[in-house]
């Protein structure tokens, strides 16, 4: 007598191993599990007339329903089962996971998917338990570009988590397992039922309100936040505890990310939907645009975390130069690339320059960069922190190198800028009364550094202007700029001397200082997006002799100051900047808010008028950098 152990109620049944796809004839064998979801099963699938392999998606007929299951948690619906095939077998993309055809016998329904061998990312975070923001970066990029390109089609996946992210033999990420995914409605919106995983609900669903694209992108900031913590931000128990800070986006938040993945989760996961940002927004936020995303992972990286020693899209780019650039280098005689500060306190008098002499109203008795001895300044208002400097670099002093046979001045103001620029802001503080708001501003085109790199350690500090030129403060003190518009070659052996090259007249002394200067800019061409956008004008261009003479990195900003008195200083925790060039003979202050929105005011106006405590903490902050110098 045979004795038949009973099967376990709701167990499913057994897939044959050799399946026949009856629409094709094709003879598929089945390989090993692969993973278990909550409708069904996946294997692996070879394809015997072309050993190509698959991935299987096993749906049992006996646990479909006759019925859509809006707002329910129980087996899919033919009609959903239905409904993932039309909308996957539709989509074409490298970062959704391919749809090979499906077929149907009397006991299940199979779908023939892409297999992604190194599984999910679900499976690299339980071996990893966290995730470096480098690769949080990589797989981000990827799953934007995947759900760009499902909202371009109309689709919400309505059930974005780390599982559902499947990663390739190439370390290539896939959106897939579409079998929630739904055809947005009339509005945007789709079905207000409750769908998806608990943890990663928005709070308009967990409202009843429905899905949106939006939605999706709180999906995200859960999965961000996970990945770079290792649990979800929002418990799934108690469940009404969890809804509650779902709806009022309450969640911890980790001391140890940094300020940029901060604030781009708190973005993702803004309660009102129209508050997150668009996938376009997300790729430029400075979560990207100011932090080193690799070209590529090692499969190593799904079980032991990577080491970025050189990023590799530069590691990649410089590979070439490096040998002969640093042999150039080694053979100079060591000298220190930041000029030695002078002990003693300014000179009383001024440097006369015309700009100065035009601006008579915001001429008071000059203050000195360094404080009198004995003499404490006073602490910097700007988040109540002192200054604390991580790096500065400057372009050679005169002083340095004497005048060089082919080079001429710069034309322009004598001196390196940082004196007028601290004397301005200084005056203009000093004098500017208590203010609740800025005076009404207006939208003035100014040139200003839209991209930056700093790799300074081993080669320099390049960016790139909003005219598209591009410059490298280079390691040695010197400067080379590419200057499109000019269709030349600018280099600054030191501070007001310049001289300038063609394509075809580039010395052979300054090929390898040229290479760099065009790695640079493939790099940041390439692979950086631009901070912001503002208004532009061709004849913003800059002249031959227009050079980076100083960058200087706080804990809490960049600041840039350029040949022509221009200062640029961003501020990190908020992504706001603070511009100061000129508009003929007058000094001009332009401010991007948090909103990306530029407002110029001429800097006499704000003396006579003051301004807003957010702006005038900034002025402060930025007066303080400069007195670094």
């Amino acid at each position: 007598m045979e004795l038949r152990v009973p099967r376990r109620r709701g167990a499913q049944e057994p897939v044959a191993s050799f399946l026949r796809d009856p629409n094709t004839g094709r003879i598929y064998r089945r390989g090993r599990l692969l993973g278990t979801g909550a409708f069904g099963r996946c294997y692996k699938l070879t394809d015997m007339s072309t050993n190509r392999v698959f991935a299987l998606k096993v749906v049992p007929r006996g646990r479909l329903s006759g019925l859509d299951q809006w707002g329910k948690r129980g087996p899919p619906s033919r009609r959903q089962v239905e409904r993932e095939i039309e909308l996957h077998s539709q989509l074409r993309h490298r970062n959704v996971v391919g749809f090979h055809g499906h077929f149907a016998d009397r006991d299940n329904v199979y779908l023939v998917l892409e297999y992604c061998s190194r599984k999910s990312l679900a499976h690299v975070l339980k071996a990893r338990k966290t995730l470096t923001e480098p690769e949080v970066r990589y797989y981000l990029r990827g799953i934007v570009a995947g759900l760009q390109y499902l909202h371009q089609q109309g689709i919400i996946h309505r059930d974005l988590k780390l599982s559902n992210f499947f990663i390739t033999k190439n370390m290539e990420v896939k959106v897939g397992d579409l079998g929630l995914a739904t055809k947005v409605g009339p509005g945007g919106h789709c079905h207000g039922g409750l769908c998806g995983t608990p943890n990663y609900l928005a709070p308009e669903v967990v409202s009843r309100k429905g899905h949106s694209f939006r939605s999706d992108i709180w999906a995200l900031g859960c999965i961000m936040y996970t990945a770079l913590t290792g649990f979800p931000p929002f418990k799934a128990s108690p469940l009404p505890e969890m809804y509650r800070n779902i709806r009022d986006a309450h969640y911890p938040v980790p001391a140890h990310l940094s300020p940029n993945a901060r604030r781009l989760i708190a973005r993702l996961l803004a309660p009102n939907p129209a508050d997150r940002p668009s996938l376009d927004q997300v790729l430029e936020d400075d979560f990207f645009t100011q932090g080193f995303t690799p070209d590529q992972l090692p499969p190593r990286s799904c079980h032991t975390a990577p080491i970025f020693t050189i990023p590799q899209p530069l590691d990649k780019l410089f590979q070439k130069a490096t040998q002969l650039f640093l042999a150039v280098t080694q053979r100079r005689a060591p000298r220190s690339f930041v000029p030695k500060m002078p002990t003693a306190p300014a000179p009383e008098d001024p440097l006369k320059t015309p700009r100065e002499a035009a601006k008579e109203g915001l001429s008071h008795p000059p203050h000195k960069a360094e404080a009198p001895e004995g003499q404490t300044r006073p602490q910097v208002p700007y988040l109540e922190t002192p200054i604390h400097l991580l790096l500065r670099r400057s372009l050679r002093g005169r002083s340095l190198r004497g005048h060089l046979p082919g080079t001429e001045e710069s034309p322009g103001i004598p001196g390196d800028g940082a004196e007028v620029v601290t004397r301005l802001l200084q005056n203009c503080l000093d004098f500017m009364p208590a203010g609740e708001q800025d005076p009404p501003g207006r939208q003035q085109p100014v040139l200003w550094a839209t991209k930056w790199v700093d790799y300074s350690n081993k080669y320099g500090f390049g960016y790139e202007l909003s005219d598209g030129s591009t410059g490298v403060l280079l390691r040695d003190g010197t400067h080379i700029a590419l200057q499109p518009a000019l269709g030349c070659i600018s280099y600054s052996p030191v501070q007001g001397e310049v001289v300038t090259f063609t394509w075809r007249d580039i010395p052979d002394s300054l090929a390898t200082k040229v290479a760099v200067l065009q790695l640079f800019t493939r790099y940041m061409q390439r692979w950086l997006l631009e901070g912001g956008k503002l208004p532009a004008q061709p004849s913003l261009s800059p002249g031959p002799g227009f050079s980076l003479l100083h960058f200087l990195k706080s804990d809490q900003a960049l600041l840039l100051l350029f040949s022509n008195q221009t200062m640029q200083v961003n501020f990190y925790h908020d992504h706001t900047k603070l511009l100061l060039n000129w508009a003929g003979e007058e000094p001009l202050l332009t401010y991007i808010d948090q909103e990306r929105q530029a407002t110029s005011h001429p800097l006499g106006v704000l003396q006579r008028h003051g301004c807003s405590e957010a702006l005038r903490q900034r002025l402060r902050y930025t007066l303080h950098l400069l007195w670094t110098f």
